[in-house]
């Protein structure tokens, strides 16, 4: 599978072959669906916490007289049912993650970017390498390449300097190193734009 390579200036530099086994996977929505729901539960902090009667606060006296009141017989004013009391069954702190097999989130990242192949949101760059770091440049291009939602695959902050420094003030771009590929952040952005060597090193990464 061949596809054309572009540069920042929107203007064809050669073409580069995709691997098929990895670039024309069937689209499975469950397999898809499993994998950003493994990376959601992992990114979750769980530090929700609320507080169980042994933790609120109090006296432990008994608040008023058991009977001759009028009132429905108390215990404790950190009881539940009082003001500023206990929760029951509330949330705790806890690790929301889970265990998904590796071949699953490998075969999952392949559908994503067969996904964006076969959408024709796919766009192979040579390199982005800028002459200059003004985020109005680069707004420029990406918009004369016919881009808005969109992920960038491939950059290296010592080497892309200048990338680096103008993508950051776009509302609607991000941008990863290689290593930092994933299912999630390719089907949430419309267009997938990487590198011609993150292309390589994902088909290297994804064929052993």
């Amino acid at each position: 599978m061949k596809l054309k390579v572009l540069n920042l200036d929107n203007k064809e530099v050669g073409d580069i072959s995709l691997e098929p086994s990895i670039y024309s996977q069937e689209i499975r929505k469950d397999i898809l669906h499993r994998v950003v729901e493994w990376q959601r539960a992992k990114s979750r902090a769980g530090t929700h916490k609320t507080k169980g009667i042994s933790e609120v606060s109090g006296t432990t006296k008994k608040p008023f007289n058991q009977k001759g009141t009028g009132n429905a017989r108390q215990g404790s004013l950190r009881s539940p049912q009082m003001r500023g009391g206990a929760v029951i069954f509330g949330p705790v702190v806890r690790d929301h993650s889970h265990k998904i097999q590796k071949k699953v989130r490998e075969l999952a990242l392949k559908m994503a970017l067969s996904l964006k192949v076969a959408e024709k949101k796919f766009i192979a760059l040579d390199t982005l390498s800028l002459n200059t770091n003004k985020t109005k440049d680069l707004a420029e291009k990406l918009k004369n390449i016919g881009l808005k939602s969109t992920l960038v695959i491939g950059m290296d902050e010592e080497k892309d300097l200048n990338f680096v420094m103008a993508y950051r003030n776009l509302k609607n771009v991000q941008a990863l190193p290689v290593e930092g590929v994933n299912v999630y952040d390719l089907l949430r952005c419309e267009h997938l734009l990487i590198t011609t060597d993150a292309i390589s090193a994902i088909t290297e990464r994804l064929t052993k």
